[in-house]
């Protein structure tokens, strides 16, 4: 036969393909794989052209004041060695590199919290070599995510959203971002996973995993689709070295728009529906003993009186297993589920009670602020001077992930080089009493600090646990 190669293995294809059963009409675009070697000559191109213009690069830095070292001075120091480098100023420079991206036009742009933890300067680079300076619009530590607005300037380019809930694993991405500060640098990849909630980089744990190379730089970058929409926003990888092995993570799209809905509205945080329950995750054992083929779902140990789920008719022992029809494998999951969902309204969980399965239509409110937090930064010689504390409440509880306890007074912020900070008091430590005497509103520790001790004995409630430590006066 002298029909050459290509003709033969394109005849061969086609002849194939007529055997197959006709597929079925769907709404959504069909996913194909190449089909001929012309196939093999496409490229991104057109895609990248659409949604680089909106990614851009963050700069963030800090300036810290510190004490001039006498040495600066010394005739003989300066007569060698000049003003003494960074000495000269007193003062301490910290810097952060990393990605955002354009999603108003009026110069929004979103980026990753650790981008801009702790600093207080921002300067973003547009992928046209234009610069702005930004503010602070929202930080949301949670799920690690910030809102800027570029100082000046109109009509921006921006990526249109996608629909994260969409993609499929297997699907391709690119990433695009500015990694090791080398330039504006794009990366194809597929969805590895979807859902990864074990990753441990943000409080809502529900990630987009994908072998897209993300590397130091591209946090705060663009995961973008086939249609040039951004699906997800890079944050994180695993690797052993610092560069990327193929294991990158990107915070889903659905979730960003909470954050950005919320920053278009004014605020300065993110309000979320309140569950008012604790969760367990099912393990091999519980699974066994409600009957379940796998473990999955999201198992109530506690409820909150007057909560929501107490008042849908939820109790102890309940096991969740879907919300407003999608599966829920584990807490983090049914965690990303309500976050995602806007205030007002109900949403429907489903559930399994003694082996029977039931239905509960669930209140979409923000935990209340019950009591007030009535903040108090605290002074003076004590183990918390330089912490700012607040009285505890539902609102709180959501807001720092407290766990394990309903009153008190919680830590909200620690400044840096105080009393408190060397101590190594964490954000979110509960304080339950000083010196056995039970520690209730914020007044009370300031009170209790207010008066010298020869020695303190602390109770601090932490990750559910009850930690006692005595310092000395």
């Amino acid at each position: 036969m002298n029909t050459p190669p290509l003709r033969l293995l394109q005849a061969l294809t086609t002849s194939f393909l007529m055997l197959l059963p006709p597929l079925a009409a769907s709404a959504e675009p069909l996913r194909q794989v190449p089909q001929a070697q012309n196939d093999v000559f496409l490229s991104f191109a057109p895609v990248v052209k659409k949604a680089q213009p909106a990614v851009v690069n963050v700069y963030a830095s800090r300036t810290d004041k510190r004490p001039r070292n006498p040495i600066f001075d010394d005739p003989i120091f300066r007569h060698f060695f000049g003003e003494g480098g960074n000495g000269r100023q007193g003062s301490l420079t910290a810097r952060s590199l990393g990605s955002g991206v354009l999603v108003d036009a009026s110069g929004l742009v979103v980026t990753n919290y650790h981008v801009i933890e702790g600093m207080t300067d921002v300067k973003v680079a547009l992928a046209d070599k234009r610069e702005f300076d930004a503010e602070i619009v929202l930080r949301d530590q949670r799920t690690d995510l910030v809102v800027l607005r570029l100082k000046g300037g109109e009509n921006f380019p921006v990526m249109e959203l996608g629909d994260s809930d969409a993609l499929e694993v297997g699907d391709i991405v690119l990433a695009i971002g500015n990694p090791f500060a080398v330039g504006q640098t794009v990366t194809q990849g597929i969805v590895s996973a979807l859902a990864r909630t074990q990753a441990g980089i943000s409080d809502y744990g529900f990630f987009i995993q994908t072998d897209a190379a993300i590397n130091p730089g591209n946090s705060g970058g663009a995961l973008v689709d086939l249609h040039a929409r951004l699906v997800g926003i890079n944050s994180a990888i695993f690797s052993q070295t610092g560069s990327s092995i193929g294991i990158g993570f990107a915070i889903p799209v659905n979730m960003v728009k909470i954050v950005l809905a919320a920053a278009k509205g004014g605020g300065h945080q993110v309000r979320r529906p309140w569950l008012g329950a604790s969760l367990q995750t099912v393990s091999r054992e519980i699974a066994d003993s409600l009957g379940l083929d796998r473990p999955t779902g999201a198992l109530i140990t506690d409820l909150s009186a007057g909560g929501p789920a107490a008042e849908a008719g939820l109790r102890r022992g309940d096991l969740i297993s879907a919300i407003d029809g999608q599966s829920i494998d584990d807490p983090e999951g049914l965690g990303y589920r309500l976050a995602t969902k806007q205030l007002g309204g109900t949403a429907s969980l489903t559930y399994l009670r003694n082996g029977k399965p039931g239905t509960a239509s669930l209140k979409l409110i923000p935990a209340p602020e019950i009591p007030a937090r009535d903040p108090v930064k605290l002074q003076g010689g004590s183990p918390f001077s330089g912490a700012t504390v607040v009285n505890l409440s539902p609102a709180v509880s959501e807001e720092l992930s407290i766990r394990g306890t309903s009153e008190g007074v919680v830590i909200s912020a620690i400044e840096a080089g105080s009393q408190a900070a060397l101590v190594n008091f964490q954000i979110g430590d509960v304080v339950m009493a000083i010196n056995d005497a039970p520690v209730k509103t914020t007044r009370d520790l300031e009170q209790a600090v207010s008066r010298s001790h020869n020695y303190w004995k602390l109770t601090i409630g932490r990750g559910g646990e009850m930690i006692t430590t005595v310092i000395g006066g």
